[in-house]
């Protein structure tokens, strides 16, 4: 009889550290969330406290329905490669399959995500939202280019920034950092193939321009 008091005394001691560890992590995956999204909207002006917090939670909100229909992908992606890994035509078939649906739910949170901050912001907070989600990549991108190639046409800086654009949108839907950073360099690969089939020589841009940024700042150090 003791023994089984013990063993009970023991499985509820292992269900109560367990759903004590699982306590513990949502609260610091929730501190993350909300540090990170208070850090954009710091950015956009808001002063009453009331539509600040509103913008918040939607943006904590976006985080947290991202994460959950990634991880869902992932759980879908590990039961079908072992439940169809000896038949590589279903398996192809149905990874498509899954690909087709994150892309269709990531397209609908998106769109259902920017109707929301349409509701409570402007085009120009909006942008810095966007912005922030993916750590400022696209102005410092296109600031790049421009400060590479000073003698780029009306046309291409339209193009280049239009490229930015569309990885900037596909990367606020990523699951983590180095993904979003990779949907700015298949953009950008494709930003320097359009410059170089326009005649421009993208490596002899770059040691120039990373030679005028060393005079740069050798010349401020001596000033």
């Amino acid at each position: 009889m003791k023994s089984c008091l013990f063993a009970l005394f023991c499985l509820l001691s292992l269900a109560v550290s367990a759903q004590s560890t699982d306590a513990a992590k949502e609260a610091a995956y929730a501190n993350v969330l909300a540090s990170r999204s208070d850090k954009i909207v710091a950015t956009l002006g808001i002063g009453d406290s009331a539509a600040y917090k509103a913008v918040k939670q939607i943006i904590v909100g976006q985080y947290r329905a991202l994460n959950t229909i990634h991880d869902t992908h992932k759980a879908a992606l590990k039961n079908t490669k072992e439940t169809f890994q000896a038949d590589k035509e279903q398996l192809d078939t149905h990874l498509k399959q899954l690909d087709e649906t994150l892309s269709q739910q990531l397209s609908q949170q998106h769109t259902n995500y920017l109707n929301q901050l349409s509701a409570r912001l402007s085009p120009a907070q909006i942008e810095q939202v966007k912005d922030g989600m993916t750590y400022g990549v696209l102005p410092i991108t296109y600031k790049g280019y421009q400060d590479m190639l000073p003698d780029l046409t009306d046309t291409q800086k339209s193009q280049i920034l239009a490229w930015l654009t569309e990885a900037r949108e596909r990367a606020m839907d990523a699951e983590s950092s180095e993904k979003k950073h990779a949907w700015f360099g298949k953009y950008k690969g494709k930003i320097n193939n359009y410059l170089s089939a326009a005649g421009i020589d993208m490596k002899k841009a770059g040691q120039e321009w990373e030679a005028r940024i060393k005079a740069s700042e050798a010349a401020k150090k001596h000033e």
